[in-house]
């Protein structure tokens, strides 16, 4: 089935896109909720006619999205993450930590138009953003151990009355014990 797309769907298509699709899809999900229509003849031909009166929007977001693009190209994030001692990471980073990562940064980009795969080691990355259709940048991902909180020794402290009562008197068992065995030599 043909659908003609109303509205991005992430992982489908983008807005005026057509489509194919199973038909239980585009029936039960996609034109209920209002986010494609049929594709027939003369919804083919009214998107045409609608694309060409927004050609000139279309170029100024590609525009716009191109210098977030190239704004994104200057960026290198830096990622924290607890590490074995053979430098594997317990975990991976994933989409999130790197659009949490962006966000710090001043870039809002929703999680799910990242992609970073197989991040589990120490080093140096590639995250894809994909921020138009047609513009996807990539973006330098090092991940640094993380520094565990240095524990100082702990002081020590005096034993309580108890336990040093508790010593002296196994101490003085011990003695008893060696001075029968003395004796009956």
């Amino acid at each position: 089935m043909e659908i003609i797309l109303k509205q991005d769907v992430i992982g489908l298509g983008y807005k005026h896109d057509i489509v194919n699709v199973k038909s239980g899809y585009g029936r039960n999900y996609l034109i209920p909720t209002g986010r494609g229509v049929i594709a027939s003849d003369k919804a083919k031909k009214a998107l045409a006619e609608e694309l060409k009166q927004k050609a000139k929007k279309l170029e100024k977001q590609k525009a716009d999205a191109q210098s977030l693009a190239d704004k994104l190209a200057q960026v290198k994030i830096v990622i924290a993450a607890k590490v074995s001692r053979n430098g594997t990471i317990y975990g991976s980073v994933n989409n999130v930590m790197v659009a949490d990562e962006l966000a710090k940064l001043g870039f809002e980009i929703d999680r799910r138009l990242i992609t970073a795969r197989d991040i589990k080691t120490v080093g140096d990355h590639v995250a894809l953003v994909r921020v138009h259709k047609e513009v996807t940048v990539e973006v330098p991902v090092q991940v640094i151990p993380e520094e565990a909180p240095v524990e100082e020794a702990p002081a020590a402290e005096a034993a309580p009355a108890s336990e040093v009562a508790a010593e002296e008197s196994i101490e003085e068992d011990i003695e008893e014990a060696a001075e029968e065995e003395a004796a009956e030599e």
